[in-house]
């Protein structure tokens, strides 16, 4: 079993602070190392060159046949075989090990070419030298390594502050907040050197004025051509409506009043591209508005009047909630609306709490509205309308506080589901008995 790590470890602070550490270790062992191997060269060569020194003036007492000076002896115990070995084949050495359980620099060479002239020195004191030579080299770099990734750590922190700033703003405008900019100080002052992280914020404010500047123009523009063309459209329905019974007379109408849904389209999403949307809240029952909408549906100029299957309301569980209902019916009659125009019968409205799911058995919605939501002026495969009901619906719903998620069922079907803030009144709860079968359905037509 592979065991995953953690989310944090993968951060710029723990990468940077894992690297520090590493390179001072590296480097802290480096120059450890080159020191040690220096300063113990140097207190081996002058132990080394006092036990030769001794072992000369020993060599020539033994030959004039005076007394051997301190710590001179022939063949003393204690001398290590491998250094009487080299003496007696006629060579002098040299050679620390430990004597009488003390750190002992022996010395020896030839005597009589039988036995070996040995000269032992304390080593003690050279060996402590070394040892508290080490102990300094280990606690200096602990120090400097720990003093080192404290700074580091400091100064990689700021960096990475600023640059969770910026990914702040950054996921702010894509949420659609268009005002967010991260203003970094250093932009600030132009005599300040610009660091890559101000080079950033700076591409990110510009790119987010641009954006906003360009969002702007075409929301107004929209708003405009949409207030523009609803003076002529009013005329133009007046005078269908003049016109004698007849074929041509009723493309013309149905034409007419397609462009005037599309105008009162454009306009309601330029309002809500505005953000001036204000709600005006009442408690509603979700399975009264349920029904109204679905009414409405069955009553809409596109309804099949008669239809044996068509949309029928389910409820599981009726909630009340506090909410606009102008707006929430506006979100479930355009949910329906699309169930009906782009999927098959039949199309169920499910009431089960504060979710409340509108359903076909078509084909799905296309791979792009569940990956990234409705887009306007998009549809798929030839499909009638505007992708603009869709886009309200999901506007609207924003509006209420609501969440609309758009999915598609694994049995084939479009599924979209609007989920309320359930906020019901004291005292009020869910109605015993309001599960529907079948029986209780509403189908298209009814009254």
């Amino acid at each position: 079993m592979r065991l995953a790590r953690p989310r944090w470890s993968g951060t710029l602070a723990v990468k940077a602070a894992v690297f520090i550490t590493v390179m001072c270790c590296a480097l802290a062992a480096l120059l450890g190392v080159l020191v040690h191997v220096s300063v113990t060269h140097q207190t081996v060569g002058e132990a080394r060159d006092l036990a030769l020194s001794r072992l000369e003036e020993a060599t020539t007492a033994f030959e004039a046949g005076d007394t051997l000076g301190l710590g001179a002896e022939v063949d003393p115990p204690g001398l290590p075989a491998a250094l009487r070995r080299l003496a007696v084949a006629g060579k002098r050495g040299t050679m620390v090990a430990e004597h009488r359980g003390r750190p002992t620099m022996w010395a020896a060479g030839p005597a009589d070419g039988e036995r070996a002239l040995a000269v032992a020195v304390d080593y003690r004191q050279s060996a402590r030298t070394i040892e508290a030579l080490d102990n300094a080299i280990l606690w200096s770099s602990v120090l400097a390594i720990g003093a080192t990734l404290l700074v580091g750590a400091f100064a990689v922190t700021r960096v990475t502050r600023r640059l969770h700033a910026t990914a702040r703003v950054a996921r702010r405008i894509s949420a659609g907040d268009l005002d967010a900019r991260v203003d970094d100080p250093r932009t600030k002052d132009p005599t300040r050197p610009q660091d890559e992280v101000a080079v950033v914020a700076v591409a990110l404010d510009s790119m987010a004025s641009s954006l906003q500047g360009k969002l702007l123009s075409e929301q107004r523009f929209t708003a405009d051509v949409a207030h523009e063309l609803r003076t002529p459209l009013t005329g133009l329905h007046a005078a269908a409506e003049l016109l004698p019974p007849g074929r041509p007379t009723e493309l013309v109408r149905d034409r007419v009043a397609a462009l005037r849904t599309l105008t009162e389209d454009l306009l309601e999403i330029s309002r809500l591209d505005t953000g001036r949307e204000r709600l005006e809240l009442d408690t509603e029952s979700l399975e009264a508005v349920a029904r109204r909408v679905v009414r409405a549906a069955a009553g809409s100029p596109g309804a099949t009047p008669g239809a044996g299957t068509g949309t029928e309301v389910r409820v599981v569980r009726d909630a009340l909630v506090e909410t606009d209902r102008r707006r929430l019916e506006r979100v479930l009659g355009n949910l329906v609306a699309n169930a009906r125009l782009h999927g098959r019968a039949p199309v169920v409205l499910t009431v089960n709490g504060p979710v409340v799911t509108v359903r076909d058995h078509g084909d799905g919605y296309p791979e792009y509205l569940t990956a990234h939501g409705p887009q306007r002026f998009r549809t798929e495969g030839g499909a009638k309308g505007h992708g603009l009901g869709l886009t309200i619906a999901a506007g609207q719903a924003e509006v209420l506080g609501a969440r609309l998620t758009f999915a598609n069922a694994p049995d084939g079907g479009a599924v979209a589901a609007l989920t309320l803030p359930h906020t019901p009144p004291a005292g009020a709860g869910p109605r015993d008995g309001t599960t529907s079968s079948t029986g209780d359905a509403l189908p298209d037509g009814a009254a």
